[in-house]
């Protein structure tokens, strides 16, 4: 890890400790971030969608950065600043640089379908804080598609250094490289890290190394090295967890797998509300096979 490039490996979009009364808990999310880095991960993403960002006060936002620094170092630590305004994502980009961050990851606005032009000025603002700016690309839940040539322009402008490609779509990796080859990509979703990673990904905003983190940093530095003998067997062994990272229940089904390997995933805030039965199932079966096969 270098502070040059602090995006690069494998940074974990962490889930958020809730208490029974749904409020914060700060020791525990320290050292569920101290675990991760022990157990071989680069660093976190502290409020981003799977950390609950939506749902917390601005008071709970910010504390959560501050606990995430103090727990393993600024250096480690690229907060979520998407805001439905310009302005209140430059002012969470400058929390994070005073809190000790070295860079911050940003969705497009998210508010209504913006155009091209509001996107670039929304990055030319967070920018203004003076931490290099990775784009988040989500076009399924945000319905703004920061597509190659988008991403191109933002990176020549200088508001962007790097995209989280949460699209799915891996051949735009190949693209992205031709229009912006100092653009680095990282993998966004967990169930395409194969297949990013042989498209020259560099790092990876991740969702299940909240609960495996050892396997899947084994897995993502085989597949970036490609070592693809080791990356397609751990890939196939892990993938019936990896894609529920794309479902809408994520948060809630790496909170469960969380728990079942005997960390703490706990409760979601509303709205979100516990997986069903039948999916609840499903996320423990899988993870039951993971752990039975030395993953976890």
């Amino acid at each position: 890890m270098t502070d040059h490039r602090p995006w690069r490996g494998v940074l974990v979009a962490t889930a958020l400790p809730l208490d029974d009364d749904l409020s914060v808990d700060h020791g525990k999310y320290a050292e569920h971030c101290a675990w991760l880095v022990e157990n071989g991960c680069d660093g976190v993403v502290p409020n981003g969608s799977l950390g609950e960002y939506q749902v917390l006060t601005p008071e709970e936002r910010a504390k959560v950065v501050e606990t995430a620094v103090a727990a393993i170092g600024g250096e480690r630590v690229m907060p979520g600043v998407a805001a439905y305004g310009s302005a209140e994502a430059r002012r969470w980009a400058e929390q994070a640089r005073d809190a000790g961050c070295h860079a911050v990851m940003l969705l497009p606005p998210n508010a209504y379908r913006a155009d091209e032009r509001s996107v670039l000025a929304h990055y030319a603002e967070a920018a203004k804080a003076g931490l290099p700016v990775v784009a988040y690309n989500n076009p399924i839940d945000t319905k703004v598609d920061l597509v190659p040539e988008l991403l191109a322009k933002l990176h020549g402008e200088g508001h962007i250094q790097g995209v989280k490609e949460f699209s799915g779509d891996v051949r735009r990796a190949y693209r992205i490289a031709e229009l912006a080859p100092e653009l680095d990509l990282l993998i966004g979703a967990d169930d395409v890290l194969l297949e990013l990673a042989i498209a020259g990904a560099k790092g990876w905003v991740a969702g299940y190394p909240n609960a495996l983190p050892r396997s899947c940093v084994e897995l993502y530095r085989a597949a970036v090295a490609g070592e693809l003998d080791t990356a397609k067997k751990l890939y196939e062994q892990l993938h019936p967890l990896l894609r529920w990272d794309s479902k809408v229940e994520f948060v809630q089904a790496i909170k469960v797998s969380m728990d079942i390997v005997g960390r703490y995933g706990g409760p979601c805030r509303p709205p979100r509300m516990p997986l069903l039965p039948e999916q609840e199932a499903v996320v423990r079966a899988a993870t039951e096979q993971a752990v039975a096969a030395g993953l976890a």
